[in-house]
């Protein structure tokens, strides 16, 4: 007669752990935040929209604290990303315009929710940077 087999008490096999997720690749809005809202982004666009098509030295003039290296490099990216649209006139002497794509303006409502939330919260993150700034070390 066989004998019976004792029971064996076997552990669960430890849970998969899967690589840990990246926040900047699983947040849809990161690529978003990235060409948008990079240093000097949205004052160009936002003076391409308010002004519309401008020369270089417009920009520049309207942009007062930015280096025309810097003003080439975004201009340049911005193009890059369909954001705004530069225009060669074979003149002489040349002239280049930039004004502002329809995927620029898209970003109009964007800019506006983001407008009315700095109206109705900066002062309250005034008040919260203040308060943790005088409150004792620990």
């Amino acid at each position: 007669m066989p004998t019976p087999e004792a029971p064996t008490s076997k552990a669960p096999a430890p849970a998969k752990r899967s690589a840990p997720i990246d926040p900047e690749q699983a947040c849809p809005i990161a690529p978003v935040v990235d060409i948008v809202f990079s240093r000097w982004t949205t004052p160009i666009l936002w003076a391409l929209n308010e002004y519309g098509r401008q020369r270089f030295v417009e920009l520049e003039r309207s942009i007062s604290s930015i280096t025309p290296k810097v003003l080439t490099q975004r201009l340049r990216q911005l193009e890059r990303d369909g954001l705004v649209v530069r225009t060669y006139h074979t003149e002489v002497p040349p002239r280049v315009e930039y004004e502002i794509s329809d995927l620029g303006r898209s970003l109009a409502p964007l800019f506006a929710s983001l407008s009315q939330w700095a109206t109705t919260n900066l002062d309250k993150v005034d008040r919260a940077r203040r308060d943790y700034d005088t409150r004792p070390t620990r």
